[in-house]
């Protein structure tokens, strides 16, 4: 009995370290996309570094929260997902009314992925979701402005267009 006891013990170990250590990859990649987009809190600069197709108006959800403006950089629609240069920029308004950069979105197109793959692309090791009305795989993630609802859910309640 002492040596299931044991082996129990140290499986759970092993378990406890095993998540610590994708914690901290975690944390580490979000960091370097901190790092890779500090430069682009004014939506001036990140439109003349090639984000400057605004994808729409003010995106919100009554009720639930919004997104902001999403400024996509045409060129990196591709399959590739790189974490330090994701595809969409998010801004909303601040106080001031000024935008103010809040997420990154990671952006792949489905037909093409699909096609060549059985299941959905994967960003900061989360799986990224369809969004049929895009037709593109997506995924947020608020490295600029805390969301309440989750680091990777799609609106966030301390958002708003007004």
């Amino acid at each position: 009995m002492k040596r299931y006891r044991i082996s129990f013990f140290v499986l759970c170990l092993l378990l406890l370290a095993t998540v610590a250590t994708v914690q901290a990859r975690g944390r580490a990649e979000l960091a370097e996309v901190r790092a890779a987009t500090a430069h682009f809190q004014r939506v001036e600069v990140a439109m003349d570094a090639g984000w400057n197709f605004i994808a729409s108006d003010c995106v919100e959800n009554p009720g639930v929260g919004g997104m902001g403006y999403h400024y996509v950089n045409v060129a990196l629609l591709d399959l590739n997902v790189e974490a330090s240069q994701p595809e969409v920029l998010v801004y909303a308004p601040g106080r001031n009314g000024k935008l103010q950069l809040v997420a990154v979105e990671y952006m792949v197109p489905a037909q093409p992925w699909d096609a060549l793959n059985s299941s959905p692309p994967t960003a900061l090791d989360q799986t990224m979701h369809l969004n049929p009305d895009l037709g593109a795989y997506v995924l947020h993630a608020w490295i600029w402005r805390h969301n309440p609802s989750g680091m990777f859910e799609d609106w966030n309640p301390n958002v708003s267009c007004s």
